[in-house]
């Protein structure tokens, strides 16, 4: 299989070979067609494929709201393996979240969701967090003077349809920025005050196994300007990732 000269713009590119592509996704861009997405004229599967020959499978999937660590095979094949271990469970996803609120310093929700059209018999979801730092701002909203919010690693041990979204919604620390399932109120205000107008979710991490060679793999996304500056604002440091866990 060839090798691309370059990547398409907006794609920054964390592993490539002849089997795989790991890449930054960034907010707004959509992964590839599909009922859930609707109509649209970009896609990120067909910026590679200007770039790249060949199939392309999208092994999991983001929301085109959520920025981080994409995964691609680049045979049926890899796809193959990589869904066997995504069936497995042996693959790891990491997510960075800041959501309203101080949640405990760590926790779980297991609560059944239904699939993307929101109705039908609900399945097992389970997802857990570490909360790594606290702010509380002196902006009144509401009935408060002041408003407190949480940075989490979180974990989904399950996939189903906007999970993580669907879940901090279940338990009222919404993740900010989420226009479907978060708090109007704050989304506003992080929007006035600290120019921030996108959903504070991100893949960070992705630990899996190489679909060819079966070398353990970790891939690390990083943040965007906007994540940065909301961190830069609340005194938050980049957290380091969590130890790789088998």
């Amino acid at each position: 299989m060839t090798m691309p000269d370059a990547m398409p713009a907006g794609l920054e590119p964390l592993h490539l070979d002849e089997h795989i592509i790991v890449l930054v996704k960034p907010v707004g861009l959509a992964v590839h067609r599909s009922r859930l997405v609707g109509a649209d004229e970009d896609y990120l599967i067909d910026r590679l494929r200007c770039v790249i020959d060949g199939p392309l499978h999208a092994v999991h999937r983001l929301d085109r709201a959520t920025s981080g660590v994409l995964l691609i095979a680049r045979s049926p094949q890899a796809a193959a393996e990589l869904g066997r271990q995504m069936m497995a469970r042996t693959v790891r996803k990491t997510y960075l979240a800041v959501v309203r609120g101080w949640p405990a310093e760590e926790g779980g929700i297991d609560y059944p969701l239904t699939g993307s059209t929101l109705r039908g018999e609900a399945k097992p979801a389970v997802t857990r967090w570490r909360r790594l730092a606290t702010v509380e701002i002196p902006l009144a909203l509401g009935r408060y003077p002041q408003q407190r919010y949480s940075l989490l690693e979180v974990v989904p041990e399950t996939g189903r349809y906007r999970q993580i979204r669907r879940h901090f919604h279940h338990i009222s620390h919404h993740i900010l920025g989420d226009t479907s399932h978060g708090r109007g109120d704050h989304n506003r205000l992080i929007r006035q005050h600290f120019g921030v107008h996108r959903l504070m979710l991100h893949a960070r991490t992705l630990d899996f196994a190489h679909p060819s060679t079966g070398q353990a793999m970790r891939v690390e996304a990083p943040l965007d300007g906007e994540w940065n500056r909301l961190m830069q604002a609340f005194g938050w440091a980049a957290p380091a990732p969590g130890p790789h866990r088998d």
